[in-house]
């Protein structure tokens, strides 16, 4: 039996001692040397690819982007006046590489609807909004200020958030002072500037976000919200523990029409963080996440990041990770692209 099948000899003559006709023995030698070779590159390149294989190589890139058409209702970009790690324009880059879809600009102390319609200018191809926070800097609850922002030119500012960091809320949970800007009055009803600011969001369909208020103030806020006609409701990240909404008060939240936001920098908090600021926080595991959508449901929740702390990850990879790291704790693809993309873009274009 040849040795080497894929050789094929023509014999035209006899070649006494080698006993191979046309073929001289130096010919013989030189291609048995040629297949051997041949063999060993072979076996060699399988035995680099299994080892290759079992090396510690870090994953090769998704065929296709886990958060493509997605929408970040929650991105802190620079300019501002907190350490942010890109600016509108960088972040912005780094969401259309990714094929998302849109994005919502938060500043803590200015609007940014303006921002919005400069951002769509410079990057085509993704849509961008924009929104006021009820703090201290714009005068907090401030019906005057609601106004001005949603009549920005190009109609891109779609947001309105009760305080953050100056909600009253925050300041005591976090002992910052000994006391912030109220929304419920000693009756536990909203405030007459609340009532305000409420009917102009309804009337404008604007999306409501209840902010760093506790879970009591938010439910209470919904309620007035719904009464006043606001058919677009946030409860702002309910599962930081500034906020900490329980299941069952999510389900209320839920049945009153309010969608809960869900956001990829939980994971990043508690006592590992790297950030030294983020550690005081408690950290909001996936595993809990994926528990919560489930018992739930995902048509009642929103995806954001509240990502863009210089330090942390860009917004575009922290969403990318949370949605990958859901998705292994059994949460579907079709319940992302609900969460991410139609609940989210009803709120803003619907």
């Amino acid at each position: 039996m040849n040795a080497f099948p894929f050789l094929r000899w023509r014999v035209t003559k006899s070649c006494g001692s080698c006993g191979l006709g046309g073929t001289s023995r130096r010919g013989f030698f030189k291609a048995s040397a040629a297949a051997v070779v041949g063999a060993s590159l072979v076996e060699a390149s399988t035995l680099i690819d299994a080892v290759a294989q079992g090396r510690n190589f870090p994953p090769p890139p998704p065929a296709s982007s886990p958060i493509a058409d997605l929408i970040d209702t929650h991105a802190h970009t620079a300019p501002d006046a907190m350490a942010r790690a890109l600016d509108d324009e960088e972040a912005l880059q780094l969401y259309k590489e990714k094929g998302m879809g849109a994005v919502v600009l938060k500043s803590h102390v200015v609007p940014t609807a303006d921002r919005a319609w400069f951002a769509r200018k410079h990057v085509p191809g993704i849509q961008v909004f924009g929104g006021i926070v009820l703090n201290s800097a714009v005068g907090g609850i401030n019906p005057d200020a609601v106004n001005w922002m949603w009549r920005m030119q190009g109609g891109y500012g779609r947001f309105v958030w009760f305080p953050t960091f100056d909600a009253d809320n925050h300041v005591k949970h976090f002992k910052d002072g000994p006391e912030g800007i109220k929304v419920l009055g000693p009756d536990g009803k909203v405030l007459p500037a609340v009532s305000e600011v409420l009917k102009i969001c309804a009337k404008q369909r604007l999306v409501v976000n209840t902010g760093h208020l506790s879970a009591s103030e938010a439910l209470a806020v919904i309620a007035a919200a719904r009464d006043a006609g606001v058919d677009r409701i946030i409860v702002t990240h309910a599962q930081y523990e500034v906020v900490n909404m329980s299941l069952e008060e999510m389900s209320k939240a839920a049945a009153m029409g309010a969608k809960m936001e869900l956001c990829a920098t939980g994971p990043l908090m508690g006592p590992q963080a790297h950030l030294a600021w983020m550690r005081t926080w408690r950290q909001v595991r996936v595993q809990e996440t994926a528990q919560v959508i489930k018992a739930v449901g995902a048509e009642h929740f929103v995806l954001g990041t509240d990502g863009g702390q210089a330090g942390n990850p860009t917004h575009a990879d922290v969403l990318q990770d949370f949605v990958t790291d859901l998705m292994a704790q059994g949460v579907s693809k079709d319940q992302i692209q609900l969460m991410g993309r139609t609940v989210p873009g009803a709120l803003l274009m619907g």
